[in-house]
C-alpha cells in the first residue's frame, strides 16, 4: 500500500504529465524518428540514423519546447478549461502556478543546452520556437484565423529542425508536409467549435465566435476537399509503399467527418469530430512505417 506522501507526490507526477501532455510529445518523439528513418534520411544507415547524437539532441530540444508551451499554454487557459475541460482543469490544478512556470524555465533552458550541442543555428532555431509559442499562448491565440493558423505552424515546427538538420528538399517532403498541415488546420477549428462557451465567457475571438458555426463548417469542408490535391500525389506520383492504405482510409474517415460535422450542434458531437481527426494524424504517424516494410533488413 502507497503512503499518503507516496499518492500525493503520485497525483502531482500525473497533474504534471496532464499539463505538458506527455502522451502527445511521446508521438512527436516517435513521428520525429519515424520521418528521419522513413523519409528525410531514407538514405543514410539505419544505426547512423537511429545512434546520431545530433538527432537524438534535435529530438530532445523539441520535446522539452513542446512541453513548456502546454505548460504556458495551461497557464494562460486554466480560467477558460475550467469551462471546456473542468476534470482535466482539476488535475491540472494539483501543481500549483509556480511550480508550473518554473518547469516552464527549466524546460526552455535545457532546450537551449541540448540545441547548442548541435550547432548555434539551432540555439536561434529553439530559442524562435520558444518565443512564438509564448507569444501565441499571450496574444495571438485569441485572434480568428492568426489564432489557428499560427497554432497549426507551431504543431509542425519540430519537424522542421530535423528537415533543416538532413536538408532534405525532396518533393514528397513538401507534400507529405501540406497533408500534415491541413489536418492539424482542421483538428484546430474543429477545437474550437469544441470549445465555444468556454472560448465566449472567455472573450476569445475565434472563427466560429465571430463569423459563425455555418462559416467554421463551411471552412472545414474546404480543408477536407484541398487534404485530396496531396493524397492525390502521394498515392499516384510518388513511391510511398503500403502507406497507400492509410490515404485511402483516411479520405473515407474525412468523408464520414464531414457528413457528422454538417449534423453537429453539441459539444459531443465536436468531440467526437476532434477524436477522429486525432486518429488520422496518430494513424499517420505510425502509418510511415509502412513506407518501406523491410527498412530493418535493408538498411543495418
Amino acid at each position: 500500500m502507497l503512503s499518503r506522501r507516496q499518492k500525493h507526490i503520485l497525483l502531482k507526477f500525473f497533474s504534471m504529465f496532464s499539463v505538458v501532455r506527455g502522451y502527445n510529445i511521446l508521438v512527436i518523439v516517435i513521428a520525429q524518428y519515424l520521418t528521419s528513418v522513413y523519409i528525410l534520411a531514407h538514405d543514410k544507415p539505419l544505426k547512423r540514423v537511429l545512434f546520431d547524437a545530433n538527432l537524438f539532441m534535435l529530438v530532445l530540444a523539441s520535446a522539452a519546447t513542446i512541453a513548456a508551451g502546454y505548460i504556458i499554454n495551461n497557464f494562460y487557459d486554466s480560467e477558460k478549461d475550467l469551462i471546456n475541460k473542468p476534470i482535466k482543469s482539476r488535475l491540472d490544478r494539483l501543481v500549483s502556478q509556480n511550480t508550473k512556470l518554473s518547469f516552464y524555465f527549466v524546460l526552455n533552458f535545457a532546450a537551449a543546452i541540448m540545441a547548442s550541442y548541435v550547432s548555434f543555428n539551432a540555439v536561434v532555431f529553439f530559442s524562435a520556437y520558444i518565443f512564438a509559442i509564448w507569444f501565441y499562448s499571450h496574444k495571438l491565440k485569441k485572434l480568428p484565423f492568426i489564432g489557428n493558423l499560427t497554432s497549426a505552424v507551431l504543431t509542425i515546427t519540430p519537424f522542421f529542425a530535423i528537415f533543416l538538420y538532413y536538408k532534405n528538399f525532396e518533393t514528397v517532403i513538401f507534400v507529405h508536409a501540406i497533408f500534415l498541415f491541413l489536418m492539424i488546420s482542421m483538428r484546430e477549428l474543429t477545437k474550437d467549435l469544441e470549445n465555444l462557451k468556454g472560448d465566449l465567457l472567455q472573450n476569445y475571438k475565434t472563427i466560429p465566435i465571430v463569423y459563425g458555426q455555418k462559416l467554421s463548417k463551411t471552412m472545414l469542408t474546404i480543408l477536407a476537399a484541398l487534404t485530396l490535391i496531396p493524397t492525390y500525389l502521394l498515392l499516384f506520383k510518388f513511391e510511398i509503399g503500403y502507406m497507400y492504405v492509410f490515404f485511402y482510409a483516411s479520405t473515407v474517415l474525412l468523408l464520414i467527418f464531414l457528413i457528422i460535422l454538417w449534423k453537429s450542434k453539441t459539444k459531443t458531437h465536436y468531440l467526437i469530430l476532434h477524436n477522429i481527426l486525432k486518429f488520422i494524424i496518430l494513424t499517420g504517424v505510425f502509418s510511415i512505417l509502412l513506407i518501406d516494410v523491410g527498412v530493418i533488413l535493408n538498411r543495418i
